[in-house]
């Protein structure tokens, strides 16, 4: 069972927040608040529910060690039993789940960039496919989605291409999207029908609130210039494109998407601010000793994590060695959804392994 302790402090702490914010709470603090009020919340629901069927088991427990029960009571109450301890281990698990050290980016929106790697122009092809499966899997969860940047290669593939997902949770399920995605097919310039390997990059950043990073108007170098590439008349004739550099840390983004500059301005400030984001994060996580990696992955970019392998129809995730029939379904973003469920469902079992064993020694 889970220590009483444990939960009558998340309790309190979710009690304190809302008085904190019916107080008039204003600003950076109120939004800091109102976050941790949404993250509490469900965890505080999921504490009743189990405090509830505990309560009732207990009582069903009671009844039936009390001699004074007859024996209609106490076979009614055995029967109750069997269905509560079903709906309490439930519930229990459900708890734990919920009670596991949350990455505190997982209900970010996220920012997706996707690049071709090894295979030219079907690698090119490719990164095409996994914005279409990322843009479709999106629109099924109801976020919202905007290219940021798109840069487009001759043959209708993409050169690079960076989405914004805009919705609560969308990083917490697509961050185990970060790696390399290989596939194996006949490209369509293959004139003799030979099977290519090519490969696209995926990383994803959670996006970062301003609560989340601080830049120093100081620390930047904005340069505006003339956009290339499609786009009419209107890219050759003003500088709208804007390339912003974060001079401490030498990052730089350009962005050159839309007619206006200061709308190219803020998507680039965007980016800017989940790449620095990110950089903290991986700061923080690599200073604490004996950090442990989740079974599915690191999120390193150059993490081979997914073969689509279209003569066979397949499709392999190699971080939990699962492979599915499906992959027309999968790359057009319908079933997507099984492939990261599947891996949200294993890093939660070994982070749950990983606590039990910590605390069985």
């Amino acid at each position: 069972m889970i220590p009483e302790a444990k939960l009558m402090r998340l309790v309190d702490r979710h009690a304190a927040v809302e008085a904190e914010l019916s107080s008039g709470a204003g600003g950076a603090a109120f939004a800091k608040l109102s976050k941790e009020h949404a993250e509490l919340a469900p965890v505080v629901a999921a504490v009743e529910a189990y405090r509830k069927v505990l309560r009732q088991l207990e009582d069903a427990e009671a009844l039936i060690s009390d001699p004074k029960s007859d024996s209609e009571m106490r076979a009614l109450a055995e029967e109750e039993r069997a269905e509560l301890k079903e709906q309490f281990e439930r519930l229990e698990h459900d708890l734990r789940i919920q009670l596991l050290p949350k990455d505190a980016a997982d209900d970010s929106s996220a920012i997706v960039e996707i690049r071709p790697g090894t295979g030219g122009d079907e690698a090119a092809l490719f990164a095409a496919d996994l914005l279409n499966m990322y843009q479709r899997y999106a629109q099924l969860q109801g976020w919202k989605t905007e290219l940021m940047s798109l840069t487009e290669s001759e043959l209708g593939g993409i050169k690079d291409a960076v989405l914004e997902v805009e919705g609560r949770g969308a990083y917490a399920k697509l961050k185990f999207e970060s790696g390399a995605h290989r596939v194996q097919r006949v490209p369509v310039t293959e004139a003799s029908g030979r099977i290519h390997t090519s490969a696209a990059t995926v990383a994803v950043l959670p996006e970062a609130e301003d609560v989340d990073v601080h830049i120093d108007e100081k620390d930047l170098r904005v340069d505006v210039f003339r956009a290339s590439g499609a786009g009419g008349q209107h890219v050759n004739k003003t500088e709208s494109a804007v390339r912003i550099t974060h001079i401490p840390t030498g990052i730089a983004v350009a962005q050159q998407t839309e007619k206006s500059q200061h709308k190219n301005k803020a998507q680039a400030m965007k980016l800017l601010k989940a790449k620095l984001f990110e950089m903290e994060r991986e700061r923080v996580e690599s200073a604490r000793a004996g950090t442990r990696k989740s079974l599915v992955g690191s999120g390193d970019r150059s993490e081979r994590i997914r073969t689509y392998n279209f003569p066979q129809g397949r499709v392999t995730d190699h971080r939990i060695n699962l492979t599915l029939y499906k992959l027309d379904r999968i790359v057009s973003g319908e079933d997507l959804g099984e492939l990261i469920d599947a891996l949200v469902a294993e890093d939660q079992a070994s982070k749950l392994a990983a606590l039990e064993a910590e605390g069985a020694a």
